[in-house]
Formats: structure tokens, C-alpha cells, sequence
């Protein structure tokens, strides 16, 4: 891949709205990504706002564009759920899907998802041959680490480090961005 773009949601269609709001989220992205070649931070969604498909993401990126392959990478776990996103089979039309095995997800459990992967199964090579349509399934190095048990670590007082960059760490010590006590974990950044 040339790059490997982040692109932070605006409104969550799947779940709960972000504990964080966009601003922080925007600025951590930032941080985490710095010096880093060939990753990129990316605010389409929060600029465009409202509910964020990937569908309507991958649109605006090949308008952006036209003559680039996109890959779209997710954990096995949220291609578990890949056929109940918004319009999936149009998703496949614009981007090939890179699905990573994350740890304790066991993989093809959705027959219809087995069916699907069979069907579109993809090599390395074939997604510089073929523009979309592909779904390529890659380990990768298992480390269990998640957003939850991040945002739990720090309402505990524990340390976060080598779970985040060092600058991230950095932001939400110095901002006083997480703290303890009942309600929500994230302030307002200063």
C-alpha cells in the first residue's frame, strides 16, 4: 500500500456516539500519526458530519481520487458484521476489504460471510490488477489492545504506556483529558 489512511467518524451508525468529542479525537489522531511515513490523518468524515458510512467515505474518496485503488482495512470481528453495514455489497464495488485477524476472534462463524469471503476470495497481487471487489485476509501481530480497556487503565489510574503513542499519552496527561469518578471518563480539552 502507497499509504494508510485514518479517517476518524463523525456520527456512529453501529454503536454509541464517541465517548470523545470530534475536536479531541481529530487532535489525537494528529498526534498518534506524527513522523509516521506513510500514514495519513484524514477529516473527511468530520467535515462532511452527520452519520458516518463507509459507504458515502469511500465515494467521496474516489471522487477525490479517481484513479486509486482503496483498500479497506478491518479486523475479522467487524467483518463478522460486514453484511449488516449500510449497502455492503456497493462498498465491495468501490474498495477491496483487507480483513486482519485480531486476537480471540474466531474467523467465518456467519455462513453467508464464509460464502461471501469464498466468493471474493483475493491474493496480494490481485488488488493492483482488479480496481475493487476483493476481500484478502492477512495475519497480523496479535496484540490485544482496545479503546475499552484503555479508557478503563486511566479511570483506574493505570498506566497506558505502550498501548498509545508516547505523544498520546503525553496529550492526555498534560490535558487532563481522562479522569476518575463515575460518569464519562473524557473532559473537555482545555
Amino acid at each position: 500500500m502507497d499509504e494508510v489512511r485514518f479517517v476518524p467518524l463523525a456520527g456512529a451508525v453501529h454503536r454509541g456516539p464517541p465517548r470523545a468529542p470530534a475536536e479531541l479525537r481529530w487532535r489525537l489522531l494528529r498526534a498518534a500519526l506524527a513522523g509516521q511515513p506513510g500514514f495519513v490523518a484524514d477529516d473527511l468524515e468530520l467535515r462532511r458530519g452527520g452519520p458516518s458510512y463507509t459507504l458515502d467515505t469511500l465515494r467521496d474518496l474516489r471522487a477525490r481520487y479517481p484513479r486509486r485503488t482503496f483498500c479497506l482495512l478491518l479486523g475479522a470481528d467487524a467483518m463478522e458484521g460486514f453484511l449488516g453495514w449500510h449497502r455492503p455489497l456497493e462498498i465491495l464495488e468501490l474498495a477491496h476489504l483487507v480483513v486482519m485477524r485480531r486476537p480471540g476472534v474466531e474467523l467465518g462463524r456467519d455462513p453467508a460471510v464464509r460464502r461471501l469471503q469464498s466468493e471474493r476470495a483475493g491474493r496480494a497481487q490481485d488488488l493492483r490488477r482488479v480496481r475493487a471487489g476483493r476481500i484478502l485476509g492477512v495475519e497480523v501481530t496479535q496484540l490485544a489492545i482496545s479503546a475499552t480497556d484503555i479508557r478503563a487503565r486511566l479511570a483506574a489510574g493505570r498506566s497506558i504506556r505502550y498501548l498509545v503513542p508516547e505523544a498520546v499519552a503525553e496529550m492526555i496527561e498534560t490535558g487532563a483529558l481522562y479522569r476518575r469518578g463515575p460518569g464519562p471518563i473524557i473532559a473537555t480539552p482545555p
